[in-house]
């Protein structure tokens, strides 16, 4: 009798175990899922239009739905092990791996997002294009050539030689003329 109390006492342990980690997870998932609400809830608040409000809410839904059935595939497989089959923690990482990828594009393939997308990339390539001024004007200030400066001398150049070669052909016809006569 004294042989199966330790047994019973490591199964408890690892059952303790298991639940810790089980409960960690979800609880990370909790954390994960409220982030994620969050976020979404500013980006649908700027939204103006009810149809992206509308499809917003839709790719939130089937991202939130992504999460159920991942917590409900970890609850299943938490069962599994409880019942003595072999589970490796990896699966349990990429469940929830597999899980946020799906969440995500549920929410990136709405339009919502990719006018949100659009807003933060033009609000970003507008203050590239004030601190690119603001570079230039400072350079100019010192005495450096700037980029606009060089692009300038590169388009004279062009049309030097552009001209060069016009004046070229039109002596070689001069020339081809004169050696006629």
């Amino acid at each position: 009798m004294t042989d199966s109390q330790p047994q019973s006492q490591n199964w408890n342990a690892f059952a303790e175990q298991w639940n810790e980690q089980f409960l960690d997870a979800l609880e990370d998932n909790m954390e994960a899922q409220a982030r994620f609400v969050e976020s979404w809830s500013e980006t649908v608040g700027e939204m103006t239009e009810e149809e992206e409000i509308s499809e917003g809410v839709e790719g939130y839904a089937r991202a939130y739905e992504t999460w159920m059935n991942a917590s409900q595939q970890m609850v299943d497989r938490m069962n599994d092990t409880l019942e003595g089959e072999d589970v490796e923690l990896e699966e349990f990482r990429d469940v929830w791996l597999n899980t946020a990828n799906e969440a995500f594009k549920e929410v990136m393939s709405t339009t919502a997002f990719a006018k949100m997308t659009g807003e933060t990339v033009g609000d970003v390539l507008e203050l590239q294009q004030q601190a690119d001024e603001a570079a230039e004007e400072t350079l100019h200030m010192l005495g450096f050539a700037t980029e606009s400066d060089v692009v300038e001398v590169g388009d004279r150049l062009v049309e030097l030689e552009r001209r060069q070669h016009a004046v070229e052909q039109k002596l070689d016809r001069v020339l081809d003329h004169l050696e006629e006569q």
